[in-house]
């Protein structure tokens, strides 16, 4: 059954924000060297840069990782593979292997950028990140649909990649407004997938404390 596009409230989303917002002050006590530092590319959604994902990034290097923004300017989408190919190069001037986290689409990048060099990349963390439907499963599915893009073509499309060579963490909740959560759960066989629910909104996942801190319990491998 297709994912439909989610129907939660956008002014819940705002809430969510706030609300985490509030609660932020909380991580900056958690200053603890990580057992194993990481080197972490952060890359960001649909129409954002990596100002979105600084609060994510100055906790991971609380933990003692060394973490980066993905240096690509603003995620316009476009081709995902040709933006999958500029994070592998940018990820083998790290020493490696890295980690990559992405939120949104920006997960979608990160999945098939670890398809491109599973040698490079050493897990992959995704945050609300429609891997199984794609661009139909979102709010923004009718507008873009509008516009002329093919949504049923992409969805074949990723249906097509087969599993990421890689350990997956996906994080979804069902109280995301912008993507179904169904979408978030990538079930093919062979995936090395864990699926971790959260019980926030989509752009509350940047930010908001028990998240970041099990985003660090994964990379630990927690």
């Amino acid at each position: 059954m297709s994912a439909m596009p989610p129907t939660g409230s956008l002014l819940g989303e705002g809430l969510d924000v706030a609300r985490a917002a509030l609660h932020a002050p909380r991580l900056w006590p958690d200053r603890a060297p990580a057992a194993e530092p990481l080197d972490i590319l952060v890359v960001p959604g649909y129409l954002t840069g990596d100002a979105v994902t600084l609060v994510l990034r100055r906790y991971l290097r609380r933990q003692g990782h060394r973490v980066h923004g993905w240096g690509l300017g603003v995620n316009r989408g476009g081709g995902v593979g040709r933006l999958a190919a500029r994070l592998v190069a940018r990820a083998a001037t790290l020493p490696g292997p890295v980690a990559l986290i992405g939120w949104s689409l920006g997960g979608v990048i990160a999945r098939e950028a670890a398809r491109q060099a599973p040698a490079t990349i050493r897990q992959v963390v995704t945050l609300g990140t429609p891997v199984v439907e794609g661009l139909r499963a979102t709010r923004f599915g009718p507008l873009l649909a509008w516009r002329g893009v093919d949504l049923d073509a992409v969805a074949a499309q990723l249906a097509e990649r087969g599993p990421v060579p890689v350990p997956v963490t996906a994080f979804y909740s069902r109280r995301d407004a912008i993507v179904a959560w169904q979408a978030c759960l990538d079930t093919q066989p062979g995936a090395r997938t864990t699926v971790v629910e959260v019980d926030v909104g989509h752009w509350a996942m940047l930010i908001e404390p028990t998240v970041l801190r099990a985003i660090a319990r994964r990379l630990a491998g927690g």
